[in-house]
């Protein structure tokens, strides 16, 4: 009814993700009137089948995206702290099997020269795992890497396959409920402003140069809106959503993930509340996740078209449940003991990376501005990733604020989210 009384609103978000949530907010904050729409629920597309894991991507390092790593490091370390009732530390253990394999990959790959993945070493790992804390020396957020020699790293997981030289040990963050954390964002919003409007099942159905109509696709109404600037949010559907808004675009590559979760006690146990991160035989880095009594194994990254048709398939069933041999020989998982297994798709950004892992897990905004069927400009969220919404968010709410003559007025960097609101430090 809000807006049926005043539909010249200055900001249209579609799509209600975790980067179109986090970019509500940020508006909120800066008391612009918002309004955020998605045919579905919150969260319910590409944000809602993520790995669980908050983190800074360690493997991006020898892509060469430093700057990534930097800002994702920083990003976790935030939301370890602002949102501690949801986000907590996670120690992801790296076995290894080689010494030196992977030293002269790294660079060849980061110039490059090289596409075919490889078997990193110890060495190389110790390395990525230095920078790593290198990054967020400063914040101290969470503890520094270990490594540690065969008989210790057997002596804490005694089920770990004996041919290991090492283990490194780094923290990253864990969100068993990435949902509840997108929840708690737009009750925030909602909250912190009257002129923050969410609507979920609700979708575009038709546009007229300054206007919009959008419908009630529970019962069936529709209403007329005139935003300023449309933010086009929609993740692995953004190109389709431009389409419909008279703008041919190919941003967007998306890769499917696939996950299942397992109840194996005897594998829940052996990785007591670590994850075990590793590079199965094919150079894939793979998962194995603590998730409350369960296990989440992942993840898969196959290249796909349209992601209304993805579903997981047999054959990545078959490679999660061999490549726990890699790491754990003795313990045998069965297809009967998965309980839930879910896909997504990655809106990464289209690039001529000749394998899917290569291609960067980056952030842009891309601007169109008014002209054809629009009269208002389409700021299209490119790629990003849980842990780097905030930041992403941020600098898509200041492209805004830019085009709408206006100021930031608060800070999203130390904004405590939901329940985090006087969390206690113990």
């Amino acid at each position: 009814q809000a807006i049926k009384d005043n539909p010249e609103i200055s900001v249209l978000i579609v799509g209600a993700g975790i980067n179109g949530i986090g970019t509500f907010l940020d508006l909120a904050l800066q008391g612009v009137d918002v309004l955020m729409i998605d045919r579905g629920d919150y969260c319910s597309g590409a944000s809602s089948a993520s790995s669980h894991m908050v983190h800074g991507g360690i493997r991006y390092l020898e892509n060469g995206e430093f700057r990534l790593v930097r800002e994702a490091v920083h990003e976790r370390n935030r939301l370890l702290e602002n949102a501690p009732h949801l986000v907590k530390q996670l120690p992801t253990t790296f076995p290894i099997f080689k010494r030196f394999s992977g030293l002269l990959n790294a660079p060849l790959k980061f110039l490059g020269l090289l596409d075919k993945p490889s078997e990193r070493g110890a060495l190389v790992i110790k390395i990525g795992m230095m920078l790593y804390d290198f990054y967020t020396r400063k914040q101290k957020t969470v503890p520094q890497h270990v490594f540690k020699n065969r008989k210790e790293s057997l002596k804490l997981f005694p089920k770990l396959n004996p041919e290991i030289i090492y283990t490194g040990t780094y923290y990253d963050g864990a969100m068993h409920s990435p949902e509840r954390i997108a929840i708690e964002i737009i009750n925030d919003a909602v909250n912190e402003n009257k002129k923050a409007i969410p609507l979920n099942y609700t979708s575009i159905v038709s546009v007229d140069s300054d206007s919009v109509t959008i419908k009630d696709e529970i019962e069936g109404q529709t209403t007329i809106i005139k935003p300023k600037i449309l933010i086009n949010a929609a993740g692995p559907w953004i190109d389709q959503v431009n389409q419909f808004l008279g703008k041919e675009t190919t941003y967007i590559r998306g890769t499917k993930g696939s996950h299942i979760i397992v109840d194996n006690p005897e594998l829940r146990q052996a990785i007591g509340e670590n994850e075990f991160f590793f590079e199965n035989k094919d150079g894939r880095i793979v998962l194995i996740y603590p998730l409350e009594d369960k296990i989440l194994i992942g993840t898969s990254d196959i290249e796909v078209d349209d992601p209304d048709q993805v579903v997981i398939t047999d054959e990545e069933v078959h490679y999660f449940i061999e490549m726990i041999g890699k790491v754990f020989p003795t313990i045998k998982v069965r297809p009967s003991q998965i309980v839930y297994a879910f896909s997504g798709v990655r809106p990464l950004t289209n690039s001529e990376a000749s394998l899917t892992g290569q291609i960067s897990r980056d952030h842009k905004v891309k601007i169109d501005e008014a002209g054809n069927k629009t009269s208002f400009p389409i700021f299209s969220l490119i790629g990003g990733k849980w842990t780097t919404y905030r930041a992403f968010s941020e600098k898509a709410s200041d492209l805004v604020l830019q085009k709408l003559g206006r100021n930031r007025i608060r800070s999203s960097v130390d904004y405590r989210i939901g329940g985090g609101k006087g969390y206690p430090k113990t």
